[in-house]
């Protein structure tokens, strides 16, 4: 893990410059309708991955969801995987590893972005996220012979009637309630007892989080010995994605009331509760990927390993033991560094990477992990939920979930 750690580092400083650099994006950001040269070269290509390949023989491409590469969320912490694994095998951008855009978010999109990844020579496609399901479901036996990397999710029909994932598929799903408990536990030990929720669309991932959250908080209040009831969560689901005036005012709102931290939970959204805790000088509890370096506001992040795995996948492909994770899906978790909280400072700028909390510290956050890497806490991250679209209820919520500290106010 140390070694992985190592390069993705190198990875974060490489990807400062394709987001920052002026004439990158002419060679990084293709879209599904900007490629004006195909060749047949991608069905020799994928043939070469099959059974396993040198790295030098892979062909990756990247095919960013709904946002751009430097999101700093999904698409940007597994492109830093990508850039990882390149790296410290010599691959060349552009050459050997690129990333696409598709032109419309949209399964017919996503798919034709895939067709052009391999009519390009990829022999190895990343996909981010749970909107690849059914593309990913249909390519896989479109292209028997190139290998897909599914970053949250399992492939699937639109109707979900058949779930199948492929020999050729590694379906890579992470402990978001593991993340979403450390982030909760720290928040209350940290002295916060008025907590937000703001949760994208309620999909399996961003209800896992929450329900974790929940979760943590609930353990801290209880070992603190607080009252019942003594912590209040308002928690909500945006149905977006999207850095919006409405996140923004909705944020806004909660801070008005009280609210002293937020968990900006759904890609962009967070973008929207940053401005808003920017402005009410409150705090935010990020995700995905470490968001410190957004804003000031950002105390900590639930962070998934989403580099660390795009490496281990990698790896295996080219050392020829794909099979560990093909045809099924594989769970990152706090025992295997799959999930957790930043616990250093890459740019540099402090040596303490608990710096923006009051009280908790690196101590109290090893302890805590340590209870999840020993299984002595199994954070809950399903719950049955009568809402067909996955929104819980304030009583679902705390009866699921074993509540008595934490008071929940769904809006």
């Amino acid at each position: 893990m140390k070694k992985i750690l190592a390069v993705l580092l190198t990875a974060v400083m490489a990807l400062a410059v394709v987001a920052c650099g002026g004439k990158s994006d002419n060679k990084t950001d293709t879209t599904a309708g900007g490629q004006t040269e195909t060749t047949a070269a991608g069905e020799t290509a994928a043939g070469e991955a099959e059974g396993g390949a040198e790295a030098a023989d892979l062909k990756i491409t990247l095919i960013t969801d709904k946002g751009n590469i430097d999101d700093k969320s999904f698409n940007q912490g597994a492109w830093e995987g990508v850039i990882a694994f390149a790296d410290a095998n010599g691959l060349v951008l552009d050459e050997d590893y690129r990333y696409i855009k598709p032109e419309e978010a949209s399964d017919a999109g996503y798919l034709a972005a895939i067709d052009l990844a391999v009519q390009g020579g990829a022999n190895v496609v990343v996909t981010p996220g749970f909107l690849f399901e059914v593309p990913i479901y249909e390519a896989q036996t479109r292209y028997p012979d190139v290998k897909f990397i599914l970053l949250d999710g399992s492939p699937h029909t639109a109707d979900y009637s058949d779930f199948t994932t492929a020999e050729n598929v590694a379906s890579i799903m992470y402990a978001e309630q593991e993340s979403g408990y450390l982030a909760g536990y720290a928040a209350v030990k940290d002295g916060m007892t008025k907590l937000g929720f703001m949760g994208g669309m309620a999909v399996p991932a961003v209800q896992a989080f929450g329900y974790g959250y929940l979760q943590g908080a609930e353990a801290a209040a209880a070992e603190m010995g607080l009252d019942d009831g003594a912590v209040s969560v308002i928690y909500h689901y945006t149905g977006n994605f999207d850095e919006n005036d409405q996140n923004k005012a909705t944020a806004k709102t909660m801070y008005q009331e009280g609210t002293e931290v937020i968990f900006g939970c759904g890609g962009s959204v967070g973008k929207s509760v940053m401005s808003a805790a920017a402005e009410a000088n409150c705090k935010v509890i990020g995700v995905d990927v470490d968001q410190r370096y957004d804003s000031e506001t950002v105390i900590t992040s639930a962070t998934k390993g989403l580099g660390a795995s795009v490496v281990a996948v990698l790896e295996s492909i080219a050392d020829g033991t794909f099979d560990t994770y093909a045809g099924k899906t594989t769970y990152f978790n706090a025992a295997n560094d799959g999930v957790g909280l930043p616990t250093t400072v890459l740019d540099g700028s402090s040596d303490n990477a608990f710096d923006r909390f009051s009280q908790f510290t690196i101590d109290d956050y090893n302890a805590v992990f340590d209870t999840l890497v020993k299984g002595e806490v199994t954070p809950i991250r399903e719950i049955e939920v009568s809402n067909a679209d996955g929104y819980a209820t304030a009583d679902e919520l705390v009866s699921g979930l074993g509540l008595t500290k934490v008071v929940v106010t769904v809006r």
